[in-house]
């Protein structure tokens, strides 16, 4: 289950940097536009992939407070600022997003490689009922959640006509 998890958190910074490269070529103003999304602009959604990420990680850490590595691997998360409050960014907003964006790519994929498979069976608190899930499962969701939110990026790239297969089958990091 681990190397599906690490595959999986792997898959998910590549697929960031991808859409961070299509974004970043665009004009502020272009990213900022309302969409009509639930978080209205492109970057709306990105922020929201990163508070998401940001959010999630930070729930996983008292599961694994015995395992350093793990602990280690969720550090950096500290520089991360999620611009949750902002309404629109301004373009160095927009570049400190994206760092911040790659600072939590890279601990999610070193916090997955940490875990043991006991780790894995952990409990979390959840939302809602039940009130824990095992931490596998909460990854799961987060897997799910950014996915979730880049075809959303997706949809209105296409919309506007913009090549954007950065959610195809893309498999170099696996080399």
């Amino acid at each position: 289950m681990k190397e599906l998890l690490v595959i999986f958190a792997k898959q998910n910074e590549e697929a960031d940097k991808a859409f961070v490269s299509i974004l970043d070529k665009m004009g502020n103003d272009e990213r900022e536009k309302n969409r009509k999304s639930y978080y209205g602009s492109l970057s709306g959604l990105a922020r929201h992939i990163l508070g998401g990420t940001f959010f999630f990680l930070g729930k996983f850490r008292e599961a694994v407070e015995d395992n350093a590595a793990a602990l280690k691997a969720l550090a950096g998360l500290v520089k991360v600022e999620t611009f949750r409050d902002v309404k629109k960014l301004d373009e160095a907003q927009w570049k400190k997003l994206c760092s911040g964006l790659k600072i939590a790519d890279k601990a999610y994929v070193q916090f997955v490689s940490a875990l043991s498979d006991k780790d894995l069976e952990k409990p979390i608190q959840w939302f809602g009922k039940p009130a824990t899930t095992p931490l596998f499962f909460a990854l799961q969701s987060l897997v799910a959640h950014n996915i979730h939110h880049r075809g959303q990026i997706s949809q209105i790239l296409d919309e506007l006509k913009i090549d954007n297969d950065y959610s195809g089958i893309n498999a170099k990091f696996l080399g």
